[in-house]
């Protein structure tokens, strides 16, 4: 297939793109390159993608709608998997503006050229940040989710409100994957295992928001790139038995789906942290401080959904995914 991956250099987009390009997918990658993290990182990544003769990479803006409009006609893509957004739930208090014109202006150009293109399949990355005030636990996409605790999620849930009208009113597929703290090798570096990671090696003192009490459902990346691909290749179909007297959240009569992808086990972030100390061999040094705002203090993944859909079931366990990391890291900070 010809696939267009949009935020191809970030940490899922360029991983993803590799499965999709070693199966033989023609990949058009597209990314702004921006500075929210270091931009070496995001070039390293890229460098591993453009190795594959079948993949295309394309510097744009996804707020550039005649760009976005241009790749779509010029690279008539059969599937199309958005990533590309404005990432980070504390990042969103200081710079909601930001989270505005990528995570909805940007996604709106992006079902516009699937629309006017006949794409056969959107699928796009949502979050576990939209369950929000939840607190029934497993978090399940059937779930009411209106009430998030930041932009970010309120951004996300947007994006799943969107998507549905476009399935509504033009029989857009789409299908959003809510993604549960992904971890592991080539990860951002505004993330927990990346900054402890570097504070632990440099002998700083680590924050550990909440009292150490979080729990979350740390899902590797290589679990999450075989669920994403899985769904792509199973296009979004109506529910028959959709009920608008009783209506799930997760599917619709319009074809659309709603799938969270989590480990299904939640960890406790002092257990996270052990087990990072036993791979670096090094205590870390704790900065112990409340709840931020717009956090929540647990993720926990209810996955029967996708399991049924796609026959998948994340696995990787915590202590091997952090090993994993642990030794790219050292690898490539040298």
């Amino acid at each position: 297939m010809k696939v267009l991956i949009t935020g191809s250099a970030g940490f899922i987009g360029s991983s993803l793109a590799i499965k999709l390009l070693e199966r033989g997918d023609d990949v058009i990658g597209i990314d702004n390159l921006n500075d929210y993290y270091d931009v070496n990182l995001k070039l390293a990544r890229l460098e591993r993608n453009q190795a594959y003769d079948n993949y295309t990479t394309i510097k744009i803006d996804l707020e550039d709608q005649q760009g976005v409009e241009q790749v779509f006609k010029t690279h008539q893509p059969q599937r199309v998997i958005n990533l590309a957004a404005q990432a980070g739930v504390r990042y969103s208090l200081k710079n909601p503006l930001a989270y505005i014109h990528t995570n909805l202006v940007g996604f709106g150009h992006i079902l516009e050229g699937c629309r006017h293109y006949g794409v056969e399949h959107l699928v796009y990355a949502s979050s576990s940040s939209v369950y929000g005030s939840n607190t029934k636990m497993p978090f399940s996409v059937h779930q009411n989710v209106d009430h998030p605790l930041s932009l970010y999620a309120a951004t996300k849930k947007s994006n799943e409100l969107m998507a549905h009208t476009y399935s509504h009113l033009y029989q857009l597929p789409t299908t959003g994957l809510r993604f549960f703290t992904v971890y592991g090798p080539w990860g951002r570096p505004d993330m927990a295992l990346f900054l402890f990671t570097k504070n632990i090696l440099a002998g700083n003192a680590i924050d550990v928001f909440n009292y150490g009490k979080h729990q979350r459902d740390f899902t590797y990346i290589d679990d999450i790139v075989e669920g994403v691909v899985r769904t792509v290749d199973k296009v979004a179909q109506a529910n028959p038995d959709w009920n608008s007297d009783e209506p799930d959240s997760a599917t619709s009569a319009a074809p659309y789906r709603l799938y969270n992808i989590g480990n299904n086990k939640p960890t406790e972030l002092m257990r996270y942290i052990e087990i990072l100390e036993q791979c670096l061999n090094k205590k870390a040094e704790i900065n112990y401080l409340p709840l931020q705002a717009g956090d929540v203090p647990a993720t926990y993944a209810d996955i029967d959904a996708l399991s049924e859909a796609v026959n998948f079931h994340p696995d990787t366990p915590v202590e091997q995914g952090i090993a994993n990391f642990v030794e790219w890291y050292q690898s490539f900070y040298k």
